[in-house]
């Protein structure tokens, strides 16, 4: 057999530098994941505290970063050089019916969940497309498929992410360079607390799943890892979801068969 794969060390990362945007929570998982397969990480988030707590566990680079200022990303394009794998977590959400939407708070939401993905696709992808390789890996949700009341400007723009992700796939494609999107459930982080302190709202969203439960941050690093590694060498312009099931039932109520 010519040319054979080296299976043992599909999913290794080592000579890597990965640059991790939104170190807390989801994205604190996965530096520790991308960091125990070999790779070089640079924690980024706009609380530096949050980037140099995440920079030393992986022993790795910490960035100040606040992607919703176009400028500053593309400073940091450029600081940084070369990379093989971006990861974006970076996410906000407002929970509110339309009709209490105020404009502010939707240029809040869409600023850092969509315009800060396009900054970070544009100033990172163009460097790799330059280079001619290279794994971004941007985080949608299952709200970009399914919805409830108070979730629409988020899920807008996690369906707009995820269009924005098949479109960088193929505009970066010929290039050598993949695009790919993680779309997690229910996760137990800080950013859910208020979910979770509501016994009747926690246990209606555990049992939506097929799994029965919410999922933990680390859940969502095996993803992280294996779009950033040559495992998924042939995978690009796709939506991982990563939850529990969600997306594939249609509703709590199990009907006697």
């Amino acid at each position: 057999m010519s040319n054979p794969v080296d299976y043992q060390n599909l999913f290794r990362l080592d000579g890597r530098r990965a640059l991790l945007i939104g170190a807390g929570g989801i994205g604190g998982e996965a530096g520790l994941a991308l960091a125990a397969h070999g790779a070089q990480v640079v924690a980024a988030d706009r609380d530096p505290a949050v980037a140099k707590a995440t920079a030393e566990a992986v022993s790795g680079e910490s960035l100040e970063l606040d992607i919703t200022d176009p400028e500053a990303v593309e400073r940091a394009a450029e600081q940084l050089g070369d990379l093989d794998v971006v990861v974006l977590t970076a996410a906000m959400n407002v929970r509110k019916r339309i009709l209490d939407y105020t404009p502010e708070e939707f240029d809040r939401v869409v600023n850092l969940n969509l315009r800060g993905t396009f900054s970070v696709f544009r100033a990172f992808g163009a460097r790799m497309v330059a280079r001619g390789s290279g794994s971004i890996i941007g985080f949608s949700s299952i709200r970009g498929r399914t919805v409830e009341p108070g979730q629409s400007v988020y899920a807008a723009t996690k369906a707009g992410l995820e269009m924005l992700v098949r479109t960088a796939a193929v505009e970066f494609g010929e290039a050598g360079v993949r695009v790919n999107a993680i779309a997690p459930g229910v996760v137990e982080t800080p950013l859910t607390q208020q979910i979770k302190n509501d016994p009747g709202w926690y246990q209606a969203y555990a049992t939506k799943g097929a799994l029965g439960r919410w999922s933990k941050p680390s859940e969502l690093a095996g993803a992280v890892v294996y779009l950033a590694s040559d495992a998924s060498s042939f995978v690009t312009g796709s939506t991982l979801a990563v939850d529990g099931g969600w997306t594939a039932v249609d509703g709590r109520f199990t009907p006697p068969t």
